[in-house]
């Protein structure tokens, strides 16, 4: 039944011509809707990529700092009398 009214429908070169485009047409919608997941995607990879080096650079200061410190406490309180801390 379908099938038949399908093929009827299509029989017409004006009918192929408007399936033709109405084709055309869903697949530049698919493709513009799958650059913008992607786009999606690429913008939150970006994001977490930021995230990491702002962490990362937190991470360095701490060590920094860490490795600064007074060994001992004879080490610290030479540093706090000669006004050094």
């Amino acid at each position: 039944m379908w099938g038949s009214l399908l093929v009827g429908s299509l029989a017409s070169p004006l009918a192929r011509r408007v399936a033709g485009l109405m084709l055309v047409a869903l697949t530049i919608t698919l493709f513009i809707l799958n650059l913008r997941r992607t786009a999606e995607r690429a913008g939150r990879a970006a994001e977490r990529l930021d995230q990491l080096e702002r962490t990362d650079a937190i991470h360095r200061q701490m060590l920094h700092a860490a490795s600064r410190r007074p060994r001992s406490r004879d080490d610290l309180l030479d540093r706090l009398r000669d006004g050094g801390f």
